[in-house]
């Protein structure tokens, strides 16, 4: 299977995402609206997955195709039929059902039968020597665990030695979530037709989808004027946040930051959580914890400005700064607590994490120039419900947190969610290095700077996410994902937060291991 932990999604996917169920009914629309059959965008759909099967797996010279009863098998029978003219051999497996096939599906299956085309029972003994399966079973309307039958099929074809091909999207997995309640196709490649889908992109996509294409089947034009509220954020658009700055510009430009955590035994994530701020471009950063922390922060990074916390020093920092991140190392004790209650009336911009959410959990209340950084246990609190029901449907949780909590809420894992009360975005960067305890301190550092550098709270979300993401891909990229560190972050982030540096020698010599 492709690693797609490490490898990005291709520049070309689009930046537009579109909830799955606004897609099938807009369909028909977007294609009477250019005078395109639906039929012909299923031929266009066959011949799209078609290109990238024979140009990711050139030497292949037989293709099973699975097709099931709907238009996903639709497009398995163009596939096929394609195949066939390029001079491959292909044993096509089609699933029975008392249900007729959609009008364009059955005539897919009429152009194979006519072509001379054979379609074999899905239980027959599969060919030794096929070396490519195109995955045509389920599409997008899936809302539940796949069927007995066809979650046999599915565990044959990920258990064979053949790569997988899946069209629009790997049977089994949740279009709209990114769930996975059951068996679901392993791809190397997902080819998805006309728009991104979320499920593509968050939940437990990236263990399936493999190397993601996007066609969008010659609807481009009608798409182009079409609003969706959900976006796909990557590196290419950190330009847009975070411009050159200007030459006169002083460290009172950009922000007064206060970071408070760091209870006994925990200095480190106030550390590392400066430390990122310093790296994001954060003009001045303040830190209040206990007092024997402040020697070894100072040690470790002199450029922070470091404190013991007391209700005097607290309530000077908070006149003083332009941000307020509390959380990380917090602890839940009286020491936490008490700085929490002060810092909640903060009328500036302010990151809640760690155990400042663990609070937040107990006494819920709603703060509209806030933004949360819960991972699923903490939003699991947070929603009084389980990790389970979190990950169920990560967009729909990162929208329960706003409604209940206020400002943004930032939903963290493989496939981030960023929401506000008018709209939502996924991360597309970052990988599995980034499971290691620190990273979130790390992420609370950038989000933090970037808000002090006058971005809006939901674009510092967004923007400090894929920074995040970003200086962690470059590391996977050079060293691999096991035994990244959230410090060694910091080696990179400095480059990835300036893109306007694009000198390749610099890139590399910028990005070397700390």
């Amino acid at each position: 299977m492709t690693d797609h932990t490490v490898k990005k999604n291709p520049a070309s996917i689009p930046h537009s995402i579109w909830h799955a169920d606004d897609l099938r009914r807009a369909e028909k629309e977007a294609a009477d609206s250019l005078g395109i059959t639906l039929y012909e965008l299923m031929q266009r759909a066959g011949e799209a997955a078609f290109n990238v099967a024979r140009s990711a797996y050139p030497q292949s010279t037989h293709w099973l195709i699975l097709c099931g009863h709907g238009n996903n098998g639709g497009d398995g029978y163009v596939v096929a039929r394609l195949a066939v003219a390029a001079g491959l051999r292909v044993t096509l497996l089609a699933l029975e059902s008392d249900k007729p096939l959609p009008e364009e599906a059955c005539a897919a299956r009429e152009a194979w039968l006519n072509a001379g085309g054979v379609i074999h029972a899905p239980d027959i003994v599969w060919p030794e020597d096929v070396d490519l399966i195109v995955d045509g079973l389920l599409g997008t309307g899936l809302r539940s665990a796949p069927r007995e039958n066809i979650a046999a099929l599915i565990e044959h074809a990920n258990g064979y030695s053949a790569p997988v091909v899946a069209l629009d999207i790997p049977s089994g997995l949740i279009a709209q979530t990114g769930a996975t309640p059951g068996a679901v196709i392993q791809a190397a490649h997902t080819v998805t037709f006309i728009a991104l889908k979320p499920g593509l992109l968050t939940g437990k996509a990236r263990d399936v989808v493999g190397v993601l294409h996007h066609n969008a089947l010659g609807l481009e034009s009608w798409l182009v004027g079409q609003e969706t509220l959900l976006s796909r954020f990557d590196s290419s658009q950190l330009k847009e946040w975070l411009p050159p700055r200007r030459p006169t510009s002083h460290k009172g430009d950009n922000g007064r930051l206060v970071i408070i955590g760091g209870d006994r035994g925990t200095a480190g994530a106030v550390r590392m959580t400066g430390e990122a701020a310093l790296r994001s471009g954060a003009g001045l950063v303040r830190v209040l914890t206990r007092i024997e922390n402040i020697a070894p922060i100072i040690t470790a990074r002199p450029e922070l400005m470091v404190h013991e916390l007391t209700p005097q020093t607290l309530e000077e920092s908070l006149e003083w700064a332009d941000v307020v991140v509390i959380g990380p190392g917090l602890g839940q004790q009286t020491w936490g607590k008490q700085a929490l209650q002060k810092v909640e009336n903060f009328r500036k911009p302010m990151l809640w994490d760690a155990d400042a959410l663990n609070l937040l959990a107990i006494n819920p209340d709603k703060r509209h120039n806030r933004i949360l950084t819960p991972h699923p246990g903490e939003a699991a609190r947070l929603l009084n419900c389980s990790v389970a029901e979190i990950e169920s449907d990560r967009l729909l949780s990162a929208q329960r947190l706003v409604k209940r909590y206020g400002g943004v809420a930032v939903l963290k894992g493989a496939g981030t969610v960023v929401a506000s009360d008018e709209t939502q975005g996924i991360i597309d960067a970052g990988n599995a290095g980034m499971a290691s305890g620190g990273m979130g301190d790390v992420l609370s550092g950038i989000i933090g700077a970037l808000l002090g550098q006058k971005l809006s709270p939901y674009d510092a979300a967004c923007a400090g996410c894929v920074a995040h993401g970003a200086a962690a891909d470059v590391l996977a990229a050079r060293f691999g994902t096991r035994g990244m560190l959230a410090t060694d972050l910091f080696s990179t982030l400095q480059r990835i937060v300036n893109p306007e540096v694009t000198d390749k020698n610099h890139d590399e010599s910028s990005n070397s291991a700390p």
